[in-house]
């Protein structure tokens, strides 16, 4: 059995939630603080892929990072980058197809806060951004761990996306999902089962995870 597959998705889920993380906080932050009249546009922006088609969203990734388009040309001659059939396309479309899924959880737990917190902060002399890494944000962990395994599990399930961007290159942008796919082709169920079965396997245990956690079932247990 080939368990690249399996660790390219991992590898995926790991880096896409890892750099969504470091993204969407302030992101976040930024939308329940921000009076400004572009915030509904943003917002409509970021929540686009919970609507749009994952083929949708890959066709102009595909298109837009083609080295045949002016855009893309540019990115491959001036910085380097080859996004189409690679690993770093695949995380790239990853970041903006599972935005939501990390911004919307953390959103909504900054906005539950009693704006206390940050008053009291402000009083004592802490910036904003201290404000928010040392009061804030503590006291919405359970927003934070909501918004990483959502993002994770997401990536880890993704198949249009990183289907048309990435194409089904063996060790290289072949993740489980298109694996599945492949071998359901190929009438081969019994590697589309294994496959399919570890997918299921390991994000029902982080989602039990999560809801034990937050649930407060693991510090019952524990007592």
């Amino acid at each position: 059995m080939n368990w690249d597959p399996l660790f390219i998705t991992l590898k995926l889920a790991v880096v896409t939630t890892a750099i969504l993380l470091v993204i969407s906080i302030p992101m976040a932050y930024w939308l329940v603080n921000t009076k400004s009249r572009s915030k509904p546009f943003i917002e409509t922006l970021i929540s686009m892929p919970l609507v749009l088609p994952p083929t949708v969203l890959g066709f102009y990734f595909l298109v837009a990072f083609s080295p045949g388009n002016a855009f893309g040309n540019w990115i491959n001659e001036w910085l380097g980058l080859k996004l189409v059939f690679s690993f770093g396309g695949l995380v790239l479309a990853s970041i903006i197809y599972s935005l939501p899924f990390m911004v919307h959880p953390i959103q909504s737990g900054l906005s539950i806060l009693p704006h206390s917190l940050t008053e009291a902060s402000q009083v004592m002399g802490k910036s904003k951004w201290t404000t928010l890494f040392k009061v804030l944000l503590p006291n919405c962990k359970t927003s934070l761990l909501t918004g990483i395994v959502l993002a994770f599990a997401h990536t880890v399930g993704e198949f249009g996306v990183v289907l048309m961007i990435g194409g089904s290159i063996p060790g290289k942008t072949k993740v489980a999902s298109i694996a599945i796919y492949d071998e359901v082709e190929a009438m081969n169920y019994g590697a589309a089962n294994f496959y399919a079965t570890v997918l299921f396997i390991i994000t029902f245990c982080i989602l039990l995870m999560v809801y034990l956690i937050n649930g407060g079932y693991l510090k019952r247990f524990w007592k």
